[in-house]
């Protein structure tokens, strides 16, 4: 269960280095809210569709299925990394229509589809673990509104950053188990 808690928080940090972009813009009356709710549903939903995928192919791929764990969340890492060190999608965003949240949910939590692979190889309850996904998300992303408003986006890469090289560690031990 430890591993779930880590991944989650791991996942997360796309949706809370977001939401302090967002928040950062001002007007957040209600974008706390809006933003969990969006960025946590997506973020448990996709693990899940990713989790029936693995399942799916689980039996082909079981010898170099730890391989292609660590290969999936090393690249995911990668990204997150690199992401953190350039610049955010927030500054292009004018207006925060449902459709911008939607296209923004999508796009924080596609790799979430790819880490949602691991969850095979984890001895757990894939609802739950997805449940805790979403609800770890939810409340880095209302927190992530709420720090961009009173702070700015000093903290926004830093974030996606730490939740890169969390992912990377998380593929490493899985290697190693």
């Amino acid at each position: 269960m430890f591993e779930v808690i880590v991944l989650a928080i791991a996942l997360s940090m796309d949706a809370f280095a977001v939401s302090i972009g967002l928040g950062s813009k001002g007007n957040t009356k209600g974008l706390g809210l809006k933003a969990g709710l969006y960025f946590g549903a997506f973020q448990a939903l996709m693990p899940f569709i990713g989790y029936l995928g693995g399942r799916g192919v689980l039996g082909w791929v079981d010898a170099y299925a730890h391989w292609i764990a660590f290969g999936l969340l090393a690249l995911i890492g990668a990204k997150m990394i690199y992401e953190g060190l350039s610049e955010g999608i927030e500054e292009s965003i004018a207006t925060l229509t449902h459709k911008m949240m939607l296209l923004l949910a999508i796009a924080t939590s596609i790799d979430a589809m790819a880490a949602g692979f691991s969850l095979t190889l984890l001895d757990i309850n894939a609802w739950l673990a997805c449940l805790i996904i979403g609800v770890t998300t939810f409340a880095f992303s209302w927190v992530g509104v709420l720090i961009g408003e009173k702070s700015g986006t000093w903290l926004e890469n830093k974030a996606e950053i730490f939740g890169g090289v969390v992912l990377i560690l998380i593929g490493v031990k899985m290697l190693v188990m």
